[in-house]
Order: C-alpha cells, then structure tokens, then sequence
C-alpha cells in the first residue's frame, strides 16, 4: 500500500472525486480558481461601479424617473435566473453552461454600455443580469466538483479577498472611470476581465461532457418559480417608496408571489427534472444552511448599505472614500474566512464556525446599533470587526456545508439554491432595514424641527450637510443615528435566527477525508 502522506494532499480529492471526472492536478486547479475568482469579481463589481456612475447616466440620458429600473432590472433578472443556470449545469455540463453565462454577461455589457436612451438601458442591463445569475452559481458548482469540501477551506480566503476587492474598489473605479473616460466605459470595462476569464476557463478547465437528460427542462416550474421571484423582489424594491406598504400594487404582487411559489411548490413534487428538486430540503443541514445563508445576506447587505450612510452623514467622513469606510470590516472579514477555512481543512470540523459566526454577527449588530452622534470612528471600527468576523466565519461555510449535504448531480442545484436565498436575504434586509431607517429619520426630524432637512435628504454627504443651518444639521445628524440605531437592532434580532439555526447543524464529516480514515477505508 502506498504511503498516503506521499501524495501532498491529492488522495482526498481522488476518494471523493465522483465517477467521470478526471483528478485535476493541484497546479491546474489554482489556475482556474484564478479564472473563477475573475469571474467572481466581473459579477460583484458591476453594481458597485454602476451605483457610482448613475448621476452622470442620468444626466446624459435623462428618465430621472426610471432611475431606480436600471438596478431593479438586473436584480430581478439575476435572482430569476440563478436557480435556473444551475439545473441546466447539472443537466447538460457545467463548462458550457458557465461559458454561456459569461458570454451572455459581456453582451448584456456592450449592449448597456451603447444605451442611447433609459429604457434601452433598462433593457440591456436585464440582460446583463440574465447572464450575472450564472456567474456566481457557475463559479460555487464548478469549485465543488473540483474541489472536495474538506480541501475547499484553502480557497475561502481568496473568495473572501475579492469580495472585499469589489467593495473597496468598485466605488473608487466607478469613480475614476466616469470622471475620466465616461460612464459607459463602467459597462466596458467587463469586456478585458471577462475575455480573460473566458480563454482560462476554455483552456483550462477540464470536466466531462454530460449527455443532455431525456426529460424535459421542467418549464412550468422555471416559469413559476421566475414569476414568484419577481414578485418577491418588487415588494422588497417598491414597498415604503414608490408605494405605500399597503397599496393595492403591492398588496398584488405579495398574492401572485405567495400563488406562484405554493404552484411552484405542486408542480416540483411531479416534474421530471424540477429546478429545485425539493428532496434536498430533507436534508437538515442543507435546510439549516439556507436560513443561514438568507439571514447573512439579510445582515450583510443591510450593514454595507447603512454604514457609510452614518459615516458620511454623521461623522463626516468622504463619500469618495466610501469602501475604505468598510475596511475594518472587510479585513477581519477575510482573515476570520481564512483561518476558519485553514482549519476546516485540517480538522475536518466545521460545526463551530456557524455558531461563532453568528453569535458574532449578532454581537457586532448590537455594538453598531448603540452608536450615536459622539461615536468616533475608532470605535465604530472596532464595531465593524466583530461584526465581520462574524461574517467571515459564515460566509463561505453556508456554501461548503449545502454542497456537502447533496448528492454531486444536485451540486449546481444547492449552489443556486444557495445563492438565491443569500440574494432574497439581501432584498428583504434593504427593504426592511432602509423602510425602519426612513421611518425613524422622517419622525425625528419632524420632532426636533428640522424643516430645512428632510428624509429625502438621507444621501446627503459631508460637503452638503455643511451647507445647511446648525440647528438643522445637529437634528439631521441625530436623526441617521436614530435611523442607523434601529436597522442595526433589527438587524441583531436576525441574526438570533441565525445563530438558533446554527445550533441544530449536525456534524456531519465533509467529503474527502485526510489520509489515515482513507487509509483505514481501503483496508
């Protein structure tokens, strides 16, 4: 018998690697995890420099009335498609559908980027954000059937890394790209990363072909599921700003949400291949993993939207500088990811990082909600550590322990399964935690009299806020921490259902074992 400690860690992925697919040797697999990590990147910059470039957008295009579709379109478009872009990498080869994603993605950009009018650009970005909906889901399935789970921890950080990257750079690129060479180069600059992500991954990326499945793409399924999507992101969109909670439009669209996800729901149980086979909710941890993932994404997005909100408007921080605000955060975030995946790897446990994550998460909440007006920006960064290392802890594991409680032919399914509740949790916590924030800035301002500001001016940076009446400021800048104070609340007492979840995870041994229970196996 050959000696397992001669094999540098290659045995683990061979006992797990399911039949078909070739080992991919360790200098390959760091390869294309540079090209998934670009490909990453494309997706998670395209929002942040966009953000950044929409005034000079509309004041070339004009449709200030509009403005809010060029985001909603491609959210709506990426969260629709995201389970729809797994099954179909389950059903007919991962490598192609990736590919289609990609390229679907560039010309979504090109097409954005030539927009002579809004609706054209509301349009195109729909299109761009179809083809988003594959990137994150392709890149999580293929690094799952590359990579067995105990192995993946060594990759965390890097995921981590350009998470980060994307959340300090995107503003600071959205900046200096419209200022110096246009707005619509915010959409052309995909072009060269996404060229590149696609020559590695052709080059490089080696999976086997699968034979597309007899059964039909389960359409009725994908048609409802799309429609219920779509209803759920309006709700969240629209609901406390361009319609009242309880109007008549949104009042609809929770009935024709809640009616498609119930008829999504019967038509799954019959369907030949569903898009989200329902049998992999009967696994808990997968189950567990997914309140997990939607509470995270409830939190986190809420938290990247707030706080240079209060920075800016109430310790009088740059609005240039805007992801640097973050870096407390971000950098405990990926050292925390870094070394839970290091141990994950060596250990093989995994239990304890949820339930520290989360408690974290839920302390670091509590910290943020108790800042005021005389808070420093010392202290706030220390607020912003706990809470993410919180996050580094559960970031990447939600995905690991998903892909690790299904069987491989269902690895793209758990990822966009997986994805799309991080997204849903990410709508719900900006349309529940800005819909409080506004709520709470309006009440103060009317009961400290601050006519001269008003909650529409919520995005006021340094610069403006200087500009108005003493009396007016000091009651506009106790108002965001008020606002700021009860998001943050809210947001904590989410995270409780995430740290309850977390608790019932059961220890479960990650595929790809170490070397001495492979070796004891073989005997």
């Amino acid at each position: 018998m050959s000696d397992p400690k001669k094999t540098g860690g290659g045995t683990a992925a061979v006992a797990d690697r399911p039949a078909g697919i070739p080992e991919t040797p360790q200098r390959s697999v760091r390869v294309v995890m540079l090209a998934l990590m670009i490909t990453m990147l494309l997706a998670m910059l395209d929002n942040l420099i966009v953000g950044t470039a929409m005034p000079t957008i509309v004041g070339d295009l004009g449709g200030l009335e509009h403005l809010s579709w060029v985001v909603t379109a491609y959210t709506l478009a990426t969260a629709a498609s995201t389970p729809i872009w797994g099954k179909l990498g389950d059903m007919y080869g991962r490598k192609g559908i990736f590919l289609t994603s990609i390229v679907i993605f560039l010309i979504g950009s090109v097409l954005s980027g030539m927009a002579q009018d809004m609706g054209q650009l509301i349009g195109f970005r729909a299109v761009q954000g179809l083809g988003a909906g594959g990137l994150m889901v392709g890149v999580m399935a293929i690094i799952g059937d590359l990579v067995p789970p105990r192995e993946r921890g060594k990759y965390q950080g890097m995921m981590a890394g350009v998470m980060a990257v994307a959340m300090i750079g995107g503003p600071l690129v959205g900046g200096t790209i419209t200022d110096h060479l246009g707005w619509r180069w915010s959409f052309y600059i995909n072009l060269p990363l996404g060229a590149v992500a696609l020559a590695m991954v052709t080059i490089v990326l080696h999976l086997p072909k699968r034979k597309g499945t007899q059964a039909e793409v389960d359409y009725l399924g994908a048609g409802l599921l799309t429609l219920g999507i779509t209803a759920i992101v309006l709700v969240t969109t629209w609901g406390g700003t361009e319609y009242d909670w309880n109007s008549a439009v949104i009042m609809e669209l929770i009935a024709i949400g809640v009616a498609s996800l119930v008829g999504f729901v019967f038509v799954e149980t019959k369907a030949a291949e569903p898009i989200i086979p329902l049998h992999i909710f009967r696994n808990r941890n997968f189950t567990l993993m997914s309140v997990v993932g939607f509470m995270s994404g409830f939190v986190m997005f809420g938290a990247v939207l707030f706080l240079p909100l209060y920075q800016q408007s109430v310790q009088g921080a740059s609005a240039t500088n805007s992801g640097l605000l973050l870096l407390p955060m971000l950098l405990s975030m990926i050292v925390v990811s870094l070394v839970a995946g290091r141990v994950t790897t060596s250990t093989g446990k995994y239990k304890i990082f949820p339930v520290v994550g989360s408690a974290l998460m839920v302390t670091g909440l509590f910290l943020l909600s108790r800042m005021d007006v005389d808070t420093t920006r010392f202290t706030s960064g220390v607020y912003m550590a706990v809470l993410g290392a919180g996050m580094g802890f559960l970031m990447q594991i939600t995905m690991l322990v998903a892909q690790n409680s299904v069987e491989m032919k269902d690895m793209g399914v758990a990822s966009s399964a997986t994805t799309l509740f991080r997204t849903l949790g990410s709508s719900f916590g900006v349309a529940i935690m800005g819909a409080l924030f506004t709520g709470r800035v309006q009440d103060e301002m009317v009961a400290r009299g601050g006519g001269a500001a008003t909650a529409k001016s919520a995005q006021l940076d340094a610069a403006s806020l200087a500009k108005l009446p003493e009396a007016a400021r000091e009651a506009y800048q106790f108002a965001v921490s008020s606002g700021t104070h009860i998001a943050f609340l809210v947001g904590a007492s989410v995270g409780l259902i995430a740290l309850a979840a977390s608790v019932f995870v059961k220890e479960v041994p990650l595929r790809g074992a170490g070397p001495v229970t492979q070796q004891a196996e073989a005997v």
